[in-house]
């Protein structure tokens, strides 16, 4: 075991766990808001984003759901408002092809309607409430009594926008270690010192380092709690993995919208529901369903993370969960065992679907934290142990919002622990 220590500048040292859209933003934040410190990323997988900023539909959300005041609704709009000038900077994939949310049914429009004043209060621009006709002139093939209209909600990649973080971080001097994941973090008075081991195939097995820091961040995503308890963290909320299948539409049905087409959320089912999504790519996506997977990487399906689906069957929080949401697991499973039922769904909103022929695509798996009773947690969740922050959860709209959570983070940061930041960052924040 080496024991190593961040020397390359005069200024404090920065780790970073987790190379996803969230932990390649703090660590960019980072170089911008401190320029003379040292910032290391960890990756355990061999590329960036390869979890769920790399397995997801691409909506850059606008902030329609939110509970207003909320963190979620506010570092929602002044993420959006970041990644779009960024990508712009950048000449990033980045699509205002806007959305409507529609009420089939009549229990819906009231439900519709308190969407509408959440997202006015949200600050949420040009939304408008619109009827059967101005339905059919935005989507000509969809249908519905009622919808929100969103004309700015957006799509890009953030795979390539988690990937160009990472350029940046990079050309600022910081260093990215992929294969290489973090198995424990001992929180000191003035630091935190991290063990790591090396992923690739070396005669005699991984080795081990440990390296000091002055400052950790996680954002772990799917294994926050895990590297959480590391750093002594609270027992939950724990993470209960969910998997999201999307089916590819057959490319004669690639035009068949000009941009997403959503449900109305319905409180009986603790997820969105089927809606439509066009990707920057021009394919068109109908999904996901959402559904226990076994295994918190579990992308293939049949690979079952025994470790994980343990963690899930002595989770007496889970169990909890499952006993008040029966009905919504067997809605969802024959979803999960019935494309076609699945397209049915989708059918409802745009009837020329009917029939419609798909092919299913890599799943992606949400990291839902859960709370010890058993209830989803909505709202994004940070945790200060020491030197040591950790984001527990991130949920949707976390990859829109990724920009504003990092400098979230970092002003939570340089509050607590009395760091200046640069006036470069101050003006740029400005701006």
């Amino acid at each position: 075991m080496k024991m190593t220590e961040h020397n390359q500048r005069t200024g404090r040292s920065f780790a970073v766990i987790g190379a996803g859209i969230n932990g390649a933003a703090v660590a960019r934040e980072i170089t911008q808001r401190f320029p003379d410190a040292s910032v290391t990323v960890f990756e355990k997988a061999d590329h960036v984003a390869a979890h769920q900023s790399g397995h997801n539909s691409g909506v850059v959300h606008a902030g329609l759901y939110y509970e207003p005041g909320s963190l979620k609704a506010r570092l929602c709009r002044r993420g959006v408002n970041l990644l779009r000038g960024y990508a712009a900077a950048k000449g990033l994939p980045y699509d205002e092809c806007g959305k409507i949310v529609v009420a089939l049914r009549p229990e819906e429009e009231e439900r519709l309607r308190s969407i509408f004043e959440r997202a006015v209060a949200n600050g949420v621009p040009d939304v408008e409430l619109i009827g059967p006709e101005r339905i059919r002139e935005i989507e000509p093939n969809s249908v519905g009594r009622l919808a929100l209209h969103s004309p700015h909600t957006a799509i890009t990649d953030y795979a390539e926008i988690a990937r160009s973080f990472v350029d940046d971080v990079r050309s600022s001097g910081g260093t990215v270690c992929l294969n290489t994941e973090v198995i424990d973090i001992d929180i000191q008075p003035n630091g935190c010192t991290i063990t790591t081991t090396d992923g690739s195939s070396r005669r005699g097995g991984p080795s081990e380092r440990r390296e000091y820091f002055d400052f950790v961040i996680a954002c772990a995503g799917l294994q926050s709690d895990q590297v959480a308890k590391m750093a002594g963290g609270a027992a939950h909320p724990t993470i209960i993995p969910f998997f999201g299948q999307y089916s590819q539409l057959a490319p004669e049905h690639r035009t068949i919208l000009n941009g997403l087409v959503y449900p109305v959320p319905d409180p009986a089912y603790p997820f969105l529901g089927v809606h439509l999504t066009k990707r920057v790519d021009g394919e068109m996506l109908v999904g996901p369903n959402a559904f226990l997977s076994f295994g918190r990487e579990n992308y293939p399906g049949w690979k079952i993370g025994v470790k994980d689906s343990l963690r899930v069957a002595t989770d007496p929080a889970f169990w909890k969960f499952a006993a008040r949401n029966m009905k919504a697991a067997v809605h969802e499973f024959a979803a999960v065992l019935s494309r076609k039922k699945f397209l049915a769904g989708a059918a409802e909103y745009v009837p020329s679907l009917r029939g419609a022929v798909s092919k299913p695509i890599t799943r992606g798996i949400r990291a839902q934290a859960m709370d010890a009773d058993g209830e989803l947690i909505d709202d994004f969740v940070i945790e200060q142990q020491g030197r040591a922050t950790l984001i527990r959860n991130a949920p949707s709209p976390g990859a829109t919002s990724s920009m504003a959570i990092a400098e979230h983070i970092l002003d939570v940061v340089a509050e607590t622990h009395g760091l200046n930041p640069s006036s470069q960052t101050t003006a740029q924040k400005d701006d």
